[in-house]
């Protein structure tokens, strides 16, 4: 019996009825699927090979520029594992560069981890103070420091040093300027700076306490250092650092008297340093 052509059209494959989903993945499909495809493929009807032909899975992939995976074999599944394989190989490299490169900090901090100085006052002159000119105080006074460095492998350089003396918190005499100097390594430097000549604004409050010290003859006093130091390891120089030196001190001291005076309290203790 004839087939109804009506029937052979509605059951032909249309080029408009392809999804292009699936278009887009027949070059991924896995061997029983495309094993399948090929078995439909065969049991068509001579007019429904004729429009195959004509829209055959092959025109389609070079429409689209497809890439034929039996030509190709394993090419999806190769090129994903080519990408994860670099990816591993990238992230294993960068973790071993950053151990090694933490690695050889730390060894270069343990070898050249410097010590901060240390600095002590081991003598004391007083040339005058006067407080009988209220709200200001003028005072000259010399203090020898003995500054150490500690480290065996890294020597420092000291600059923009400034040296004043403070009574209760207050400055009584006026900051001045010491000459930068370098200081090698496992050795001590004294400086002897005189400090103060001319008047600074004090309270009332400071030069009364002052003079009552004087009067008993014991003065409490802080020998204040500011300034940058740098410190040197083998040729290589670090930035500037800021040095803060805070020097508590107690000096025999009568009103009137000039000249050396006495350091009481715990002579020679070390001054407070900071570093940062």
């Amino acid at each position: 019996m004839a087939e109804n052509p009506e029937e052979q059209k509605h059951t032909s494959p249309s080029p408009e009825h392809h999804d292009p989903e699936e278009q887009k993945h027949q070059h991924c499909h896995s061997p029983e699927h495309r094993g399948s495809e090929e078995h439909n493929q065969t049991s068509h009807s001579p007019e429904q090979e004729q429009n195959q032909t004509s829209h055959s899975p092959e025109h389609l992939k070079h429409a689209h520029g497809m890439i034929d995976t039996e030509k190709h074999p394993g090419g999806c599944a190769a090129h994903r594992y080519g990408h994860k394989h670099r990816r591993r190989a990238f992230c294993a490299f960068l973790f071993v560069f950053l151990a090694l490169a933490g690695i050889t900090a730390l060894i270069v901090w343990l070898v050249y981890r410097p010590h901060k100085p240390g600095f002590t006052v081991v003598a004391a002159a007083v040339y005058g103070i006067n407080t009988s000119s209220p709200p200001f105080i003028s005072a000259t006074i010399q203090f020898t420091v003995v500054a150490r460095n500690p480290n065996h492998r890294v020597s420092i350089l000291y600059d923009h040093l400034s040296t004043f003396v403070s009574y209760r918190n207050q400055a009584i005499t006026p900051p001045v300027m010491l000459p930068p100097f370098f200081h090698e390594r496992e050795s001590t430097v004294a400086i002897s700076p005189v400090i103060g000549g001319a008047a600074v604004p004090a309270s009332v409050e400071v030069a009364n306490g002052l003079a009552m010290d004087e009067g008993y003859g014991v003065v409490g006093l802080r020998l204040v250092l500011m300034g940058k130091l740098r410190w040197k390891a083998g040729g290589i120089w670090t930035g500037h650092s800021g040095l803060y030196v805070r020097c508590e001190l107690l000096v025999g001291l009568k009103k009137g008297f000039v000249g050396q005076v006495p350091l009481l309290g715990s002579p020679h203790s070390p001054c407070n340093v900071h570093i940062g």
